[in-house]
């Protein structure tokens, strides 16, 4: 075998969105793949016939990164351009989503309908009507209700004077959105035959998730009614589909819905957290919700996890629904450990676990007993597997060729009690080729969120470095998820006890693997990482190198120039510059920047939103300032998700500068 390729990254098949038609025969899934030479993916549409056991393509490449299956099974809608790029009105700013119409058996996609709107999700109500969750900007005439003069007159006007940004609110942008100001989402009801577009939830509402009843009367949303600033908390809606009315719900004060779903006689199923005791990173529960009255019913006393995959991944490409609602039982994922399952929930509070298998579940559909997953196992990457009676039964090989051709590490377990009934997992890759009695150079990576989590699954860059020759170490220090709020609590504690976590785990790792070379040690990691690592080359020397990727350096800057710092960072760090200035400035490593020695990559994007630019220029400026080495690269046209959406070319850019940093400081004499 051969060993793993930097460029392999753009041969590995990405897996996403899987759903069973109406009848639980037919599951349809995207397919994606990196395109080196147009710098892009293709997505493509797959079918699994269930009862055949039959796998077959449906739609060449294209674009067609998200689907919904329609009522009668036998057919399905997918938006995309499919070599109809309108370039003029791209220029111009137009907003207008394409759909089209494909059989399931077989023939060449048609071009259902255009919605003026940049649509985020659609729902069938009968063959001509839809609900459409759509984006539409509060600073001017939505473009669906102008003429056709009219709307190209403001498209002319918007092309004119794209030279100026005119900022309302916060949040004023979004990673991976731009600028957002006075954008809001609402949902609209749609008639394909006219053309009709009727806004149902007028006014500066923003709308974040739509379920609808089982009779498709009335649908129940997810949102928040603001101006000036986004709140952190949200409300309930309810759309009367038949009258055209939404009536919010009454509720407490400070509660943030995850989810809602309707039950019988005027409840709902909900998530969410009212984010007293651990702020905005406490697990959800669920409640039985009264529509009526806003009452809630708490239904998991005891359940202490999130609602949601947070196992670490750089192979993953597309979205997958987080929860699907099925005969009155709800199913998620959730991270246990260091391991996401699939889970679900009844109307009563009764919680099942459906998955055993160690890894990461990415996506799942549901039709009665059927149930398939998307899952990352052991060294596999994401394939499907069936699910019965708790038995996984592999479905596809998209990706067997990386177990079949590839070198590939194995992890190690390493757990470390790094303080009273404290215990960090972690692992250790040895090097591909491993020689008993070598000395190698090893690299410590470091997690973003904070609260996410490593665990057992495929991760291109570690098995990369493994097969370089390097020892590859990491671990969940508190902060992590999958371990409950108590674990996961660092508010106002950045760079104290996480920071002892780590390096504890290094000491251990160091103890344990006499091969690895102490003098030879690099340090790494992404955003939460990112900012570790630019926290630890101030407070130790142990590291002849690091990499440094959309990192925090500052956060008296961060929280005023991101798009979630005015809410993140008073309360991750229980400070604003005007209640106590210097508690922001003492976790922040740019104020021990002075101290540092190590010489420093800093990998970061200007389109990145979430841990803005400045952050690394800030950290990257007081370094060579100090006369320490350091080199920044930054990626145009690219944002947070570089490492694990970014364009092909970038993302293996990224991964070679990495590599080659490490390699110049850990390998050459």
């Amino acid at each position: 075998m051969e060993r793993l390729r930097l460029e392999d990254l753009a041969e590995y098949r990405f897996l996403s969105g899987i759903a069973y038609n109406n009848t639980g025969e037919l599951a349809c899934f995207a397919v994606h793949k990196g395109n080196v030479e147009e710098n892009n993916y293709t997505s493509v549409l797959w079918v699994y016939d269930q009862p055949r056991d039959k796998l077959y393509q449906l739609t060449a490449l294209g674009e067609e990164r998200s689907f919904s299956w329609m009522d009668d099974g036998e057919h399905m809608l997918f938006s995309g351009k499919r070599g109809q790029k309108d370039k003029e009105g791209a220029e111009r700013g137009r907003e207008e989503t394409i759909f089209y119409k494909i059989n399931v058996h077989g023939g060449e996609a048609q071009e259902a309908f255009r919605i003026p709107l940049r649509v985020r999700r659609l729902y069938e109500l009968n063959p001509d009507k839809f609900l459409v969750l759509g984006t539409i900007n509060l600073g001017r005439p939505p473009a669906y209700t102008l003429s056709s003069e009219e709307r190209k007159a403001q498209e002319e006007q918007a092309a004119e004077e794209r030279y100026c940004e005119v900022l309302e609110e916060i949040p004023y942008w979004a990673n991976g959105g731009g600028f957002i100001s006075l954008n809001r989402t609402h949902v609209f009801q749609y008639i394909a035959s006219t053309g009709q577009l009727t806004d149902l939830t007028p006014g500066p509402i923003d709308i974040d998730l739509v379920t609808l009843s089982a009779d498709k009367t009335k649908a129940l949303c997810v949102g928040a009614e603001f101006q000036g600033k986004g709140p952190v908390s949200n409300s309930l809606y309810v759309l009367d589909l038949e009258a055209g009315t939404c009536t919010q719900v009454a509720g407490d004060e400070g509660f943030r819905y995850t989810y809602a779903h309707f039950l019988d006689e005027g409840k709902a199923l909900a998530a969410g957290s009212g984010m007293q005791a651990y702020g905005l990173n406490e697990n959800p529960k669920f409640y039985r919700v009264d529509l009526a009255t806003g009452e809630q019913e708490l239904l998991t006393e005891d359940w202490d996890q999130s609602l949601w995959n947070s196992v670490n991944s750089d192979c993953r490409y597309g979205g997958s629904d987080a929860f699907r609602f099925h005969e009155g039982w709800l199913y998620f994922a959730s991270t246990r450990g260091n391991d996401a399952h699939l889970y679900r929930i009844a109307g009563d509070g009764r919680v099942e676990q459906l998955t055993q298998e160690p890894g990461s579940v990415d996506g799942f559909a549901v039709h009665g007993d059927r149930v398939l997953i998307i899952a990352l196992r052991g060294s596999k990457l994401q394939e499907i597997y069936r699910l019965e009676g708790g038995e996984e039964t592999q479905v596809t090989e998209f990706n067997a060729w990386v177990g079949k051709e590839r070198c590939l590490a194995q992890l190690e377990p390493v757990v470390v009690e790094t303080a009273p009934g404290v215990a960090i997992d972690g692992w250790v890759m040895r090097p591909v080729g491993f020689v008993e009695g070598e000395r190698y150079p090893g690299i410590l990576n470091i997690h973003g969120g904070p609260k996410t989590a490593y665990g057992t699954v495929f991760v291109h860059e570690m098995q990369y470095w493994a097969n370089q020759g390097y020892f590859v170490f990491f671990c969940n220090p508190r902060g992590s998820d999958g371990k409950g709020n108590a674990f996961a609590d660092i508010r106002g504690k950045y760079g104290t006890i996480d920071y002892q976590d780590l390096m504890a785990f290094t000491d251990e790792v160091l103890r344990r693997y006499p091969a690895i070379d102490p003098s030879r040690l690099g340090v790494t990691g992404g955003s939460y990482g990112g900012f570790m690592t630019n926290w630890i080359i101030g407070h130790t020397t142990r590291f002849r190198a690091a990499a440094s990727q959309r990192s925090i350096s500052n956060w008296v800057s961060m929280g005023w120039t991101t798009d979630i710092g005015y809410y993140f960072t008073p309360d991750q760090i229980g400070a604003t510059p005007w209640s106590d200035l210097e508690k922001l400035w003492e976790h922040s490593p740019l104020k021990y920047a002075d101290k540092a020695k190590t010489p420093t990559l800093f990998i970061h994007s200007d389109e990145d939103y979430r841990c803005w630019l400045p952050e690394a220029l800030q950290m990257f400026a007081a370094l060579r300032y100090h006369g320490v080495e350091a080199r920044l690269c930054m990626f145009r046209g690219e944002n947070h998700e570089l490492s694990r959406s970014g364009k092909p070319k970038h993302r293996i850019r990224r991964l070679r500068e990495i590599t080659q940093w490490f390699d110049k400081h850990l390998k050459e004499a």
